[in-house]
């Protein structure tokens, strides 16, 4: 066996001593999964001893041991000087004559296996790298479009330098990893040619919430780099497992990222000897998607086949070759932030009030926290920041680490949910707000702010220092109430965040959220483009459909993606959808929505609904509810989705919108397919029995319910002290409907805040016999606890 070069097709997983986790994980996928169809890149590796015998033929183990004796292990005041002494040691050297033959050797017999090799990528693997206990990702250097045996041997001596660079250093110090028992494996692979076409991360696990049935990819233009580092807004997908495994359509949710920036080959040497450079990427191709659909599904199923092999959840980088067409994974390693987890403990926070926001973006952390900003342009300027300061910057990599630990918060101009100040920020257990676009700008130097993360995918930046609670809630000590506990949810985004609550499912989804911030647009204005007449209208709408060639297929398809994202976390739970109750104000509200709605004194009571479902004027705009609704059902297979219909104000309206569903190919039974109806008028109670016949369930609408039985409007400040769920007459007709819906042997379920609020409500239903009770997210601890003891007392 060579002393120092392997061939990946030679390694597997047990040989991380001599390779490092990286390489030995290369070659461990070539040689079970590449017979499986996955493609991974040819290559070898040096050995450990190799880099142990550079540093002996250099005498240089004595020379490191003292500079890192010198080392001030205390506040590392003098890491930089001791890094870049160590590094400039290492590069001095040169390599034994034997090992300088044995990787020329190895990089000619590389060129011969692969027809068209132009160029490798030579990456670090330490030889501790990558163990699920201590991760040494993005601790060492890796080199792009190395071209020839003399070039390799050069970006070899850079890999064995970057086993000393001020973050490696400072991670062993911090983890207890002797500096001198550690080894560097350079891994040398052929390079995809994804400066042509596009690659970036995968994460068989959400790298926010661990939810493990969902697979998170995300891409750009050019080589991965970019991605891995963050330094642009890339694609996003995610792929839900189960349906993946059946080979029924899986992707439920896909996100334009703008990708602002391409990493390409540089033509020609730069001055700093870089082999890679950026380019803007054209305005057309920051409007495309970088994969299509059928690629997405090609690495997700490898993605799922490498989770299964190594039985672990997964970080995996992918590319593209923009010669050859073909998809490759070119790196793997155990996912290690979520591994072993304790879900069930977590702490929430809720602002008090919230004030004036100064930027958003892709919110990461779940806390909220504050400090005063501190604007840098790299990590140089690390004294400027304090202790629980906010570090406000355009990017970070590596580079950044030990300053990023200082940070209350962090918040970049750049970058999505895999770059590396939301990866570091998942590690630390901060806050992070990343991809604002703006945040430098934004945000003043020296400036009080308050970060809040707390609102699912959305991270805002508040002025000044607000004030907020903070409550640690354990579900793993509470106990499962009879009555089934159940959310109430709107936001996809938050949905994955809540999938860990012991609740039985979702209660009510309220399509609204979707249509409002995700789609914006009245769908009807999309049916009927061509005949819209506001030109405003017609021009946001053009820019927000771009890559539809149907517009009503940006309507249904990002409904569909709303409710599939809802329904993926709580799979295989209930999620009982409601169809879109907007008023008719609320719909002439959205874009081109003024040309198809009427001008109503009361839209509370008016055009809404039911009613509105089969009426000629917005029954195409429900069809295309109910095929948004198929296609989350029948071709992405969440059967654990029920749908509800609103404001269903007699029997007959109930089976005329029944049948239409029908019609729209959704038939009550086929496919398991349930059907409820809101309990929220009187007449739904006074004729429940009739009502019964129709649907399979129903939902009392607590505050529509109460108003119409008070004859009053919550909204008016004149009348809206009079609201109380618990009037003696509110708390009748909620009995009566209770009574019937049992009678007919229907669910009957409630949502709203009144059970966790006042626990005499609570008790009441309890011993009414409710089926389940629905609670918005931050009430549930709450609304678990009153009916544990409302039914412990019943």
């Amino acid at each position: 066996m060579d002393p120092y070069i392997r061939f990946f097709k030679d390694l597997s997983s047990e040989d991380t001593a001599e390779v490092g986790g990286k390489n030995a994980s290369l070659g461990e996928m070539i040689n079970q999964l590449n017979p499986k169809g996955i493609r991974i890149p040819d290559g070898f590796a040096t050995t450990a001893r190799a880099y142990r015998d550079y540093l002996e033929h250099n005498n240089l183990r004595e020379k490191l041991t003292a500079s890192l004796d010198k080392l001030d292990k205390k506040d590392f005041k003098n890491l930089s000087e001791t890094g870049k002494k160590i590094r400039e040691e290492i590069m001095r050297g040169e390599f034994p004559e034997e090992l300088a033959a044995k990787i020329k050797e190895a990089y000619g017999q590389l060129e011969k296996r692969e027809d068209s090799l132009t160029s490798v990528a030579v990456r670090s693997s330490a030889t501790a790298e990558d163990l699920p206990e201590a991760s040494f990702a993005g601790q060492h250097d890796s080199f792009m479009n190395i071209q020839g045996p003399e070039q390799t041997l050069e970006a070899c001596k850079k890999c064995f330098a970057s086993l000393f660079t001020d973050r490696a250093i400072r991670y062993r110090e911090h983890n207890g990893f002797d500096h001198m028992k550690v080894a560097l494996s350079a891994g040398v692979q052929k390079m995809v040619r994804s400066d042509k076409a596009s690659a970036g991360v995968i994460f068989t696990i959400l790298p926010d919430s661990g939810y493990e049935k969902v697979i998170f990819l995300t891409g750009s233009w050019g080589l991965g780099d970019n991605v891995v580092q963050g330094a642009v807004n890339a694609d996003e997908f995610h792929i839900f497992k189960p349906a993946l495994k059946k080979g029924m359509r899986s992707i439920i949710s896909k996100k334009l990222g703008t990708k602002e920036k391409s990493m390409i080959y540089a033509s020609g040497k730069k001055k700093n000897d870089t082999t890679t450079t950026n380019k803007k990427t054209p305005p057309e191709k920051q409007k495309q998607y970088v994969l299509t659909d059928e690629e997405v599904i090609r690495l997700a199923v490898w993605s799922l086949e490498i989770e299964e092999h190594y039985k672990r959840a997964m970080d995996i980088e992918w590319a593209k070759d923009g010669e050859n067409g073909n998809l490759y994974i070119v790196q793997a390693r155990p996912e290690t932030v979520h591994s072993g987890k304790d879900k069930t403990r977590i702490k929430e926070y809720h602002l008090k009030k919230e004030g004036k926001i100064i930027t958003s973006g892709t919110g990461i952390g779940d806390k909220i926290t504050k400090g005063i900003s501190r604007i840098l342009n790299s990590p140089d300027e690390s004294d400027k920041l304090q202790e629980g300061d906010v570090l406000v910057t355009e990017i970070t990599n590596p580079d950044w680490d030990n300053v990023m630990k200082k940070a209350s918060a962090i918040i970049t101009n750049s970058g999505g949910r895999t770059s590396h100040a939301a990866i570091v920020a998942r590690e630390l257990g901060a806050v992070a707000v990343v991809g604002t676009e703006n945040a430098t700008k934004a945000i003043e130097d020296g400036q009080e702010i308050t970060v809040s993360c707390a609102g699912g995918d959305v991270g805002n930046v508040f002025e000044g220092f607000l004030e907020w609670e903070e409550e640690d809630i354990d579900f793993g000590s509470y106990e499962q109430p009879q009555t089934e506990v159940m959310l109430i949810l709107a936001d996809p985004d938050t949905a994955f965040n809540y999938s860990n609550y012991p609740v039985k499912g979702v209660g009510l989804m309220r399509l609204e959220f979707v249509i409002n911030n995700a789609i914006q647009i009245h769908p009807l204005a999309l049916r009927y483009f061509d005949k819209l007449k506001d030109r405003k209208a017609r021009q946001t709408i053009s820019g927000l459909t771009a890559s539809y060639e149907k517009k009503e297929l940006f309507f249904i398809e990002k409904l569909a993606e709303g409710v599939a994202t809802i329904a993926a976390a709580f799979y295989p739970r209930d999620v009982i959808v409601r169809m879109s109750d907007f008023k008719s104000n609320e719909y002439a509200n959205l874009i081109g929505g003024k040309e198809f709605e009427p001008d109503e004194e009361n839209p509370m009571l008016g055009f809404r609904g039911a009613s509105r479902y089969y009426s000629d004027e917005y029954k195409d705009g429900f069809e295309m509810e109910c095929e948004a609704m198929k296609i989350v059902r029948d071709e992405m297979g969440f059967t654990n989705v029920k749908l509800m219909i609103p404001f269903c104000r007699t029997p007959e309206e109930g089976e005329k919108v029944v049948h239409l569903m029908g019609d729209f190919g959704l038939k009550q039974g086929w496919n398991d397919l349930q059907i409820y109806v809101m309990c929220e008028i009187p007449s739904n109670v006074f004729q429940a029995e009739k009502f019964a016949e129709i649907f399979d369930g129903f939902s009392i609408g607590s505050n529509d319910l109460t108003q119409l039985t008070l004859g009053l409007d919550r909204d008016s400040a004149q009348v809206s002290y009079l609201f109380d769920e618990t009037n003696p007459s509110s708390k009748q007709i909620i009995r009566m409907a209770i009574e019937q819906a049992k009678k007919k042997d229907r669910k009957i379920g409630l949502c709203g805040q009144a059970p966790s609020d006042l626990p005499g409500f609570a008790r009441f239903l309890v011993e009414q016999g409710i089926d389940s009770i629905s609670f918005n997210p931050d009430a549930v601890a709450k609304g678990i606890t009153n009916i544990l003891k409302a039914e412990k007392k019943h």
